[in-house]
């Protein structure tokens, strides 16, 4: 078996490339530990077709999922694309002697591979204009897919620039078969003076539950250099109407995670925003299954009976296999330890400015979580040390990670993580969330700890999954003096992100549905914001003097719209490690805000215009 995912990359200078199976990363696999998730090139090379042979005309292929990019390095990025002769992915369990079977709907039984190879060139370039005899390629390559794959490419382009726009493009190899010209990003070098970068930040985006208008709202504003996703990328259920998701029932099976990201990746919106912004990533629990550990999930449990009863006859770790694999495929992702068994977590050192530390909360090595029949015994045990959201190599990396960052003079530190991190009373004496942070208390501690005990300041936590959205100063609240009035005593702030598309609050807008996130302001000392109503995102730029989100909202996403209302906006000054008072300037459009107004338009949708417009609004006081 060939070394760990993404390594072996060959032959990608422009004017050296050969085509071949080892141009195209996506049939290694995602870990060395794991050698029979990836593809047996040699028994695929000597399956019953010739080189130099057609296997399809160029015009019977297509790019039929767009185009993306993603994991920017200084010198290097991942592009992907997906070249096959129809839109539906491969319906394969498992690998029959290096190749994966397919699904026959006629006879109803697995047939053998399409053992045709299709050979696509790529290049990258700096002029925008991908036909121009002036433009300068870069870097180019070739690549072969099969089905064993899913008909996906993705590459590593090398040689690069840091912090430096290019544009690029798949072909079909020597046709005009052209995808859409995609833009991607490099890194700034770690030891860079960067002077600004700009992130869109999104969560939870649930296809069958409303359209991704906020990936086109950002796409289209393009305001951002990277976009950051937080997980719950898709989710593993099904439903009909409208939007009603491919496969129709809950997914098990490598086919049916093949088939749900070509669902989510035919949104015009998604298509965008990954055309023209690099994405980093990680994944949350509904890539896998609902609130997962390392022993299952909610609704799977790695016992007997849980395997035998369920149905499905697929173990916990053969469904991880499954979503890893066909995630992995699917995501310009990049994978970064050769010696880590399904590792996502890693980070990215961009220049002085910052570090951006992106962590596995859900799936690496989490102990027991919340599975709904078990809330008491978790609310129970939400403080044993032995707890852990990430396992001891990862919690480990992440401390050594943040003191690295201090070290090496980075002047913020920016962590991507699942869920949210701050301690949250809830409403209705529900107590905490043993999903989130606040299950694994002494882990937390831990954190916190290491942060204050270390001087480890200008930290800011990023997260999703509560569909909701949170502004908050980050407290060691019972062991660090903290003034909730300015924010004195804080080692940094978390901002989380309501969802893509996710169900929020029910109720009409504000302030109706402010009852519940006033309420919660009041209860919990270092929350500054709270908001559930808008699905959205939010836009987080990071200067050397001061940090800025930009909370956006779409009234609704029954329908694709364009639809985008500034919700609130933050600061962050070097070295204060709080949210500046007054909070968001004192003002927001909607949620509920500490010592500040709110103000609730009445809005209406005008028939005539298509768009929404503010007939009147009131300001109300916490």
């Amino acid at each position: 078996m060939r070394p760990q995912f993404l390594l072996c990359v060959t032959s990608l200078l422009a004017g050296t490339a050969t085509a071949s199976f080892d141009g195209n990363v996506n049939y290694d696999s995602p870990s060395r530990r794991h050698e029979s998730l990836g593809i047996d090139v040699g028994l695929v090379e000597r399956r019953s077709w010739k080189r130099g042979n057609v296997a399809y005309e160029p015009s019977q292929l297509h790019f039929t999922h767009g185009i993306a990019s993603g994991d920017p390095w200084p010198e290097s990025v991942i592009l992907w694309t997906r070249v096959a002769p129809q839109n539906e992915s491969d319906k394969s369990e498992a690998t029959v002697n290096g190749t994966a079977p397919l699904w026959s709907h006629e006879t109803d039984k697995y047939i053998k591979a399409d053992a045709n190879p299709i050979c696509v060139e790529w290049k990258v370039f700096q002029s925008k204009r991908a036909n121009s005899t002036s433009q300068k390629v870069v870097v180019s390559g070739k690549a072969y897919t099969t089905s064993d794959i899913d008909y996906t490419v993705k590459v590593e382009a090398k040689g690069l620039k840091p912090l430096t726009t290019y544009f690029y493009q798949f072909n079909v190899c020597a046709s005009s078969n052209k995808s859409p010209v995609g833009r991607t990003k490099t890194a700034p070098a770690k030891d860079d003076a960067v002077s600004k970068l700009s992130f869109a930040v999104f969560s939870c985006s649930n296809f069958p539950n409303g359209y991704f208008n906020a990936y086109g709202n950002a796409a289209r504003k393009d305001k951002h250099d990277y976009a950051i996703h937080l997980g719950d990328y898709l989710y593993e259920t099904g439903r009909g109407g409208e939007r009603a998701t491919k496969p129709s029932g809950t997914i098990w099976t490598l086919g049916d995670y093949r088939t749900r990201h070509g669902l989510y990746r035919s949104d015009a919106d998604l298509q965008l925003l990954s055309k023209n912004s690099p994405w980093i990533t990680t994944w949350d629990d509904h890539e896998f299954a609902d609130n997962g550990y390392r022993d299952g999930f909610s609704g799977l449990n790695n016992t007997e009976d849980s395997f035998l009863k369920s149905g499905t006859k697929v173990t916990v770790d053969t469904r991880k296999v499954h979503a890893v694999r066909a995630y992995f495929e699917w995501m310009p992702i990049r994978q970064t330890d050769v010696d880590d068994g399904l590792r996502v977590w890693r980070s990215f050192q961009m220049g002085k400015l910052m570090d951006l530390i992106i962590l596995d909360t859900r799936n690496y090595d989490r102990s027991i979580t919340d599975l709904y029949w078990n809330k008491h015994y978790i609310s129970e045990i939400a403080d044993d040390p032995s707890r852990s959201l990430m396992g001891a190599r990862q919690e480990n990396w992440f401390y050594r990670s943040l003191s690295q960052s201090k070290e090496r003079g980075a002047t913020w530190r920016i962590i991507g993580n699942q869920i949210v991190f701050s301690r949250i009373l809830q409403n209705d004496n529900r107590g905490l969330n043993g999903d989130a942070w606040d299950g694994y208390i002494a882990n937390r501690n831990r954190t916190l700890q290491h942060m204050y005990d270390n001087k480890i300041d200008n930290n800011i936590f990023l997260a999703g999954d509560s569909h909701q959205n949170w502004a908050s100063d980050l407290a060691w609240l019972g062991n660090k003096p903290y003034d909730k009035a300015t924010g004195n005593g804080a080692i940094g702030v978390e901002l989380a992100g309501t969802a893509v598309s996710s169900s929020g609050q029910d109720g009409p807008i504000e302030p109706i549905a402010g009852d519940s996130a006033r309420s919660l302001v009041k209860r919990n000392e270092e929350l500054g914001w709270q908001e559930g109503y808008y699905r959205g995102y939010f836009e987080l730029t990071i200067t050397p003097d001061k940090a800025t989100a930009q909370y956006y909202g779409c009234p609704t996403v029954a329908t694709r719209n364009g639809w985008d209302l500034p919700l609130a906006n933050f600061s962050i000054v070097a070295g204060g490690n709080h949210l500046e008072r007054p909070i968001a300037g004192g003002k927001v459009e909607s949620g509920a805000l500490r010592d500040g107004q709110v103000k609730h338009s009445n809005l209406t949708l005008n028939t005539n215009t298509g768009k929404w417009e503010v007939i009147g609004f009131e300001r109300m006081y916490l």
